[in-house]
């Protein structure tokens, strides 16, 4: 398949920049796979949409308030640095634009600095230089990694904004985003509803927003991102597939952990490590039967993921159609459920 074939129209002035408040009041657009229809809902209606019975499996990641800047010495020159992952103790990987040489440090606050050690052209590596434990030089000069669509600085409101209410385990650069859209008062009325809930782990890194820059997707290699498929969350789902329940992915993180946890014959098994799955049409979901998921940006494997359950027609239909109703787009804009 041809990169070109996942492009579409679009109007910058639908990019989100803030969300709705309450999360639950986005919008919500239907696709309903087997009579291709499109429908115009609302998060707060969530519950009408699933079955007693069905599952709903969420991403538990955390956030990392990840966005360091820095000054250069002896220049002076701002750097602003994104830790993306934690390689030994107050070392990390991080990423970072501009001349940065084995060696150089980099100011962050009255007694605290970075050295680099390494810089290579796929990854740098630094040393952080802090008498504080590492949790606590991230909260006083970290900032929320908010995506680079989002033409302002981050607030002290984002580092709220940009966590799932269900969000537990810290490690990601970017938030699980169709889990942004959830209150405790939805999760209630799920509850309510019958429907179950369970959680998996995925720290959303670069992997996930790699640029495709090959023309033929299918040579397009995926970065790693650590996850975990836990015995909880295996057990809630079997119990689910017994009973007929639909598992409900909520993002492309759950469905890229769950599909690679399971088993040729589509069994699940706990499972802790690395994915670098790629996901694009074509591919034979064992375990996702729906998906909640934010409207992405073209050209990328998220979307090419989300037209591997929904089809490329019904995908193109359902993104113009988006357009045209002035749907928000991505990080802090609408969804779509995918049925």
């Amino acid at each position: 398949m041809q990169l070109s074939e996942f492009d579409f129209p679009f109007d910058t002035s639908l990019i989100a920049t803030h969300p709705v408040h309450p999360r639950d009041q986005a919008r919500l657009m239907v696709l309903r796979t087997k009579d291709q229809s499109v429908a115009h809902r609302s998060m707060k209606e969530l519950p009408d949409l699933v079955n007693p019975g069905d599952l709903l499996v969420v991403n538990d990641t955390k956030v990392r308030a990840a966005r360091v800047m820095g000054r250069k010495r002896p220049s002076g020159a701002s750097i602003e640095m994104l830790f993306v992952k934690e390689l030994a103790d107050h070392t990390w990987e991080v990423m970072a634009k501009g001349r940065l040489t084995p060696g150089q440090i980099i100011e962050v606050g009255p007694d605290e600095h970075v050295i680099v050690i390494a810089r290579e052209a796929d990854r740098t590596t630094v040393r952080i230089e802090t008498a504080r434990a590492v949790p606590e030089f991230f909260r006083l000069y970290g900032r929320m990694p908010l995506p680079p669509y989002i033409k302002r600085l981050p607030t002290e409101e984002d580092r709220d904004w940009y966590q799932t209410v269900f969000a537990k385990d810290e490690g990601a650069i970017a938030a699980p985003t169709a889990g942004l859209h959830f209150t405790r008062e939805l999760l209630g009325r799920l509850e309510n509803r019958g429907a179950g809930l369970t959680a998996v782990t995925l720290h959303v890194g670069p992997g996930t927003f790699k640029p495709v820059t090959v023309d033929r997707i299918e040579d397009h290699q995926m970065g790693g991102e650590w996850f975990d498929v836990g015995p909880d969350a295996v057990q809630a789902i079997e119990q689910t597939r017994l009973k007929g329940g639909r598992v409900i992915a909520v993002g492309t993180t759950v469905v890229r952990a769950l599909e690679t946890a399971a088993q040729p014959q589509g069994q699940l098994r706990p499972y802790q490590g690395e994915t670098n799955l790629f996901i694009l049409p074509g591919f034979s979901f064992k375990v996702v039967n729906a998906l909640l998921t934010n409207f992405h940006l073209p050209r990328t494997t998220l979307l090419m993921l989300v037209s591997a359950l929904a089809g490329r027609p019904l995908l193109r239909q359902a993104y113009e159609e988006a357009v045209r109703a002035r749907y928000r787009f991505y990080s802090y804009g609408d969804a779509m459920l995918i049925v």
